[in-house]
């Protein structure tokens, strides 16, 4: 799968980068036909500490999932998507299993 990380506006570091893609590589064991991930990184201006914004583009066949949320840090917002992208993949697992 390959991972596309945009962030506009700053520059993010190799180990932000290094993560996000480990974490959305282990998404692969939950749905194995991953076409790509856009992960879009944003800072919020607002005086509040949630101000860190990372929505992320999962392109399956036949749909593209997004999902997006909002954190402290970026790392633990890239977790909760990718628990959220994990749900999703198993969920739509099932009903591929249902159909044969």
């Amino acid at each position: 799968m390959k991972v596309n990380v945009e962030t506009p506006n700053f520059a993010a570091d190799i180990k932000l980068i290094d993560f996000i893609e480990k974490k959305l590589s282990k998404l692969e064991l939950f749905y194995d036909k991953i076409i790509f991930a856009d992960v879009f990184l944003k800072v919020k201006k607002t005086s509040e500490k949630e101000n860190k914004i990372v929505e992320i583009l999962l392109s399956v066949p036949g749909e593209n999932l997004i999902i997006k949320k909002e954190a402290k840090t970026f790392e633990e917002a890239t977790d909760e998507c990718a628990q959220s992208l994990e749900r999703q993949l198993k969920k739509k697992k099932e009903k591929q299993r249902a159909y044969l």
